[in-house]
Formats: structure tokens, C-alpha cells, sequence
């Protein structure tokens, strides 16, 4: 099971930079950027099969997406200078809070 985690966390990080290059890519008009971004989201999505050998997928997907968005919402602050608002932070609170809930109180795994 910890194997799963561990493909999780990879998923979850090549995600994270291939959303995060989409900037970069300007439209898709930069071929470094572009690859990578390709690359990345390649990556994720095979890490993610691999995990649903070990987690059951909604699980899987419920803490890739709020992982997800906690750390490109991280870094879009950080490197790119990108401002969240009070909503936001709510917003993603509530994910978060739902991750919570369906991996602690859920009966299924």
C-alpha cells in the first residue's frame, strides 16, 4: 500500500509541474516548455494507473486534486507573482476539507 503513496506523491509532483509550465508554454508556441508540460502530464497520469493498483481511484484522485491545487495555487503565488483572494482560500479550503472527510470517515478503503 505504501508503494501506492509513493506513486501518488510522483503523480501528484509531475502534475503539479506540468500545470504549472502551461504558463510557459505561451499557447503551446514554446517547444521547450511544450515538451515538458507533455512530459510531465505523461508521467502523471501513468503514476496515477499505478496507484490504483494499491488506493481505489476516488480516493487516489481526491488527494491528487487537493494536493494539487494547494501546491499550483503555491507556486503560482510564489514564482509567477499571482494573487489569491479570500474566496479562494475558502474554496480551497473546502476541497481540502472534503479530502479529509472521505479518507478518514469513508467506509470503501
Amino acid at each position: 500500500m505504501y508503494v501506492g503513496y509513493l506513486y501518488l506523491i510522483i503523480a501528484i509532483i509531475s502534475e503539479v509541474i506540468g500545470s504549472n509550465m502551461v504558463v510557459s508554454t505561451e499557447g503551446f508556441t514554446k517547444l521547450k516548455p511544450t515538451l515538458i508540460c507533455i512530459l510531465c502530464f505523461g508521467i502523471a497520469i501513468y503514476m496515477l494507473s499505478l496507484t490504483v493498483h494499491y488506493i481505489p481511484l476516488y480516493i487516489a484522485y481526491a488527494i491528487w486534486g487537493g494536493l494539487g491545487i494547494i501546491l499550483v495555487t503555491v507556486v503560482g503565488v510564489v514564482f509567477f507573482k499571482q494573487s489569491v483572494d479570500i474566496p479562494t482560500l475558502i474554496g480551497i479550503f473546502l476541497i481540502v476539507a472534503g479530502v479529509v472527510v472521505v479518507n478518514l470517515f469513508g467506509k470503501s478503503h
